[in-house]
């Protein structure tokens, strides 16, 4: 039996601090889609074409083509991640990780650049424009500094759908409002991991398994400058492929073949 190539993707962990803990931005799927409708999520999605296109990688900032291949341990094309994470945060969620063409981090608190970006972002969701084509128009770079690996997790084996999917983490840019798609996304929700877990545990809301683990591994820092400070003590990121197992009553069971304790920051530096 053949078994199906997982699609390059990337996911982006959009967190910031809340009133009384660090909060971090999750959206609901569409109930139609074929992919986990239904599940709360990050916003994500596969690498594209053009998240590769020479023109596109020409406006990151803050790291080089090399330098991501050799931190995702790739051979080539690690900066599309990078690209990938941010476009699809855009897509999906509203928000974009981008400086302008001052160098300040992009802000939507003009009205009129708010509604310039609302129109770039539908014409983006239409297929109508690049991402590529709406940075130059509007003089963005992409900070891939400023947007953190953390995770590296591949669909079992067995699923119609698999996704070989890169796990990032960025702080939410002020003067920006995240809102769903209302295409692949219906909701949207700024919460604290613990209680996203407690909703999850409590059968409120569902989730996937590398989602909840993620949401453990932002459950220990209190505020957005811990976790920025713990970045540079992550250490290798570990390639995580579940296994679905089925147990003596014949149900259906996700194995993680990692402790959970290895899962996060760890007394070791790796390449910036």
């Amino acid at each position: 039996m053949s078994v199906l190539v997982p699609r390059p993707a990337s996911t982006t962990m959009v967190v910031r601090d809340g009133e009384e803990s660090l909060e971090v931005l999750m959206l609901r799927r569409s109930l139609r889609s074929d992919f986990v409708g239904g599940a709360y999520v990050f916003p994500g999605g596969a690498v594209d074409e053009g998240d590769h296109a020479p023109e596109m990688q020409a406006l990151v900032t803050g790291r080089s083509a090399e330098q991501a291949s050799r931190v995702l341990e790739l051979d080539s094309g690690g900066l599309g991640y990078w690209v990938s994470a941010v476009r699809e945060c855009f897509e999906e969620a509203g928000v974009l990780v981008a400086d302008g063409p001052d160098g300040a981090p992009l802000s939507f608190e003009d009205p009129e650049v708010e509604k310039r970006f609302v129109e770039h972002r539908g014409a983006l969701n239409a297929g109508e424009r690049s991402f590529c084509e709406i940075c130059l128009e509007e003089s963005l770079t992409i900070p891939a500094h400023s947007v953190y690996y953390v995770g590296h997790w591949i669909t079992p084996e067995g699923p119609p759908r698999r996704y070989d999917t890169r796990f990032f983490v960025t702080l939410a840019p002020a003067g920006q409002v995240a809102m769903q798609d209302d295409l692949e996304t219906i909701h949207h929700m700024w919460v604290a991991p613990h209680d996203a877990l407690a909703q999850h545990e409590e059968g409120l809301i569902e989730m996937i398994t590398p989602t909840i683990w993620h949401l453990r591994f932002l459950e220990r820092y209190a505020t957005t400058g811990e976790l920025v400070a713990s970045m540079s003590e992550l250490g290798a990121v570990p390639t995580i492929q579940p296994q679905v197992v089925v147990d003596e009553y014949g149900e259906r069971q996700v194995v993680v073949p990692i402790d959970p304790n290895d899962f996060g920051p760890r007394n070791s530096r790796r390449d910036p």
